[in-house]
């Protein structure tokens, strides 16, 4: 059985960018600042810092992601604290922290959680209906996964 998480009208928006991409999130945040200023906003370390700068809106701070912030979004993500992944993510650049990126993006899948990874996917994801209404998402049923030991664990 699929259960719903509720979205509200505004939404909490995660942005994170790598180095190669900040000014692409910059330019495209500065677009859409009007759009991102009825929602709440977190980011991961320096990109948190410029986008409060140039925005001049409240941006909720997290660590630099090599220091744990992508992970941090991870959680607050399992937790249902964040609705709207945009993450700017560099694919020709090698990163030290490339697990952590991949288990972001695998938690967002998870948990079904909009994601947006390039400019285009996210002009679309602002510009959506979606965005300004509330929102059931739906979740997969992952009862047969978390409970797969305790039925083992009942046949022995």
């Amino acid at each position: 059985m699929n259960r719903e998480i509720s979205m509200k009208k505004d939404k909490r928006i995660a942005l994170v960018a790598h180095d190669n991409k900040k000014r692409d999130l910059l330019e495209w945040a500065k677009f859409n600042r009007t759009l991102l200023a009825h929602h709440m906003l977190c980011a991961t370390g320096t990109t948190g810092t410029a986008l409060e700068q140039e925005l001049g809106l409240k941006i909720d701070r997290l660590q630099s992601g090599p220091l744990g912030g992508d992970q941090q979004i991870g959680a607050r993500i399992a937790q249902g604290e964040i609705d709207l992944l945009i993450f700017f993510w560099d694919p020709l650049s090698p990163l030290p922290h490339d697990p952590d990126i991949n288990a972001l993006l695998r938690i967002a899948v998870v948990w079904n959680l909009p994601v947006a990874c390039d400019r285009a996917t996210a002009d679309y994801v602002i510009s959506s209906p979606l965005m300004t209404q509330p929102y059931e998402r739906q979740m997969p049923d992952y009862g047969s996964y978390t409970e797969r030991f305790a039925v083992e664990n009942v046949t022995e």
